[in-house]
């Protein structure tokens, strides 16, 4: 949509988990013949929990200049937003697919002092708020949705209101989970 409102019209190529390693190939090879690229994600800050990182990781190997241009970011945007003691945070990202995998995570979170910002869709949200309940307790925590977009919802409550909410209303749109740390 911003291409089309300012008359741009470049190609795009799709750059996604399922391409990366062959889109990647082609991307590095036309950027070493003296093409430029824009990294440009519909789904939060390219590179961070997205696989972008790996092209820029494989930029860097091949000595490739990549640079940033700062823009909205969910999970800097739910931090300021919680409520919540946030000097330190740990960014977790996505848990896993698997409850198994989310355990493990959150097992390895139990003690950490620090702010927890964790990234969920709303098909797994409910799951993942019942295993945060389950392991780290009935915490402080604050749920985003759809920050930075028209339409943004921040709900201040503790881990059993927030499962409380979503049992009531269907989950939509992006989470970002921020989860008070251990302040025992």
């Amino acid at each position: 949509r911003l291409l089309c409102h300012f008359g741009i019209t470049k190609p795009m190529i799709s750059y996604n988990e399922d391409n990366a390693h062959a889109r990647g190939a082609e991307i590095t090879a036309r950027l070493k013949s003296g093409e430029s690229c824009a990294l440009v994600t519909d789904a939060g800050t390219p590179a961070v929990s997205d696989p972008g990182d790996e092209l820029v990781r494989l930029c860097s190997e091949l000595d490739i200049p990549v640079t940033a241009v700062p823009g909205a970011c969910a999970a800097i945007t739910a931090v300021m937003l919680s409520g919540l003691p946030s000097s330190r945070f740990s960014f977790e990202g996505f848990l896993g697919y698997k409850r198994e995998e989310r355990l493990a995570r959150l097992h390895e979170m139990v003690n950490d002092p620090r702010l927890l910002l964790i990234y969920e869709s709303p098909l797994k949200l409910r799951e993942t708020l019942a295993d945060i309940g389950e392991v780290l307790g009935n915490r402080r925590i604050t749920l985003c949705r759809d920050l930075t977009m028209p339409g943004e919802e921040v709900l201040r409550t503790d881990v059993a209101g927030a499962i409380d909410y979503v049992e009531r209303r269907s989950p939509r749109g992006e989470y970002v989970i921020v989860v008070e740390g251990n302040t025992k």
